[in-house]
């Protein structure tokens, strides 16, 4: 394990358009969208989004050098542009992992660099354990990794004595008989049959997680849940709810499955979501990785410490 401190080279690539998109098929009534940008015979680059339930967007585009990869971006299921939005069913881990093997074969891709952030990171260990054979290079923002000790962080304790103002608001619509249990909580009212139930509820929700993204204060949100928020809220609930249908401590326990892959860790020191001792306890487990803590930097993928980072990282991978 080598760790380091802060970022070098250049913040982004120049913006990039994709040039093929569409909808995959994935059964279950389900339509994942995917695109690929840069390099059409270059090295394949894959993107995982956040979340569960979040979303791509184009300046993830910008973290591959375009005239070396074929970057490849696809909005999980229920997620931005896939159909239909924010659907819980038969949308799980294993349905994901099921996904990203689908495109690769429908892209005619042989193997692939991986980059996921905070959920996009154990997605892409949860893939990368299970096809081994298909991954090239791993490279990790954020990191997650499902354990129950992450969740409770974020919705039992932890978080909330960094940030007691916004967990007060955060708990304030839940009866105290409820609290004990504030994920199981949110979800009955994400899928209540109201729709303004779920709305109040997603708006909370994305509030007190977005107000922990930066290490520098961000302006409050007071608008209302968007589409985009209540799909969100709906399926991050809906993983948490189900330990994200993996085994505790799963991909911890199952790093051996990867050893041999080369990566990268990018982790901010002052990260509230995802605080770096995950990102410690996959190095520690993974002889090929080399961690970076960026030392002025929270948990947002727009922070530009990271950034930095993140490019320099796919940078450093072009070669493998």
């Amino acid at each position: 394990m080598d760790t380091r401190a802060g970022p070098t080279g250049r913040t982004l690539y120049p913006p990039l358009s994709p040039h093929d998109s569409g909808w995959l098929d994935v059964g279950d009534g389900h339509e994942i969208y995917w695109e690929t940008s840069g390099n059409p015979v270059g090295k394949p680059a894959l993107f995982l989004h956040g979340g569960p339930g979040g979303s791509t967007q184009s300046d993830y585009r910008r973290l591959f050098d375009p005239a070396i990869y074929r970057i490849v971006l696809f909005d999980q299921r229920g997620a931005g542009r896939s159909r239909p939005k924010g659907s819980i069913v038969a949308n799980t881990t294993p349905d994901l992992v099921a996904d990203i093997e689908r495109l690769r074969e429908m892209l005619k891709i042989d193997d692939w660099m991986i980059l996921g952030g905070s959920w996009g990171a154990a997605l892409a260990l949860a893939y990368a354990q299970a096809h081994p054979d298909r991954v090239r290079a791993l490279v990790l923002r954020g990191v997650f990794t499902a354990r129950q000790c992450e969740v409770d962080w974020l919705y039992r304790f932890g978080a909330s004595s960094i940030f007691p103002e916004g967990w007060q608001r955060f708990i304030g619509p839940i009866p105290p008989s409820e609290r004990d249990d504030l994920v199981a909580a949110y979800h009955r009212r994400l899928t209540d049959e109201d729709i303004e139930i779920r709305r109040e509820a997603a708006r909370t929700w994305c509030a007190w997680e977005s107000e922990l993204l930066t290490l520098l204060p961000r302006q409050a949100r007071h608008h209302g849940a968007s589409d985009g928020d209540l799909a969100l809220a709906r399926i991050e609930a809906h993983y948490f709810v189900n330990a994200s249908f993996m085994a505790e401590g799963q991909l911890l326990a199952n790093m051996h499955k990867v050893a041999h892959i080369p990566g990268v860790i990018v982790q901010g020191r002052y990260d509230v979501v995802t605080p770096p001792r995950t990102a410690f306890d996959v190095a520690s487990a993974w002889s090929k990785a080399r961690l970076n803590i960026v030392p002025d930097a929270g948990h947002a993928t727009s922070e530009p410490g990271i950034l930095a980072a993140l490019v320099e990282a796919t940078d450093s991978l072009r070669k493998v």
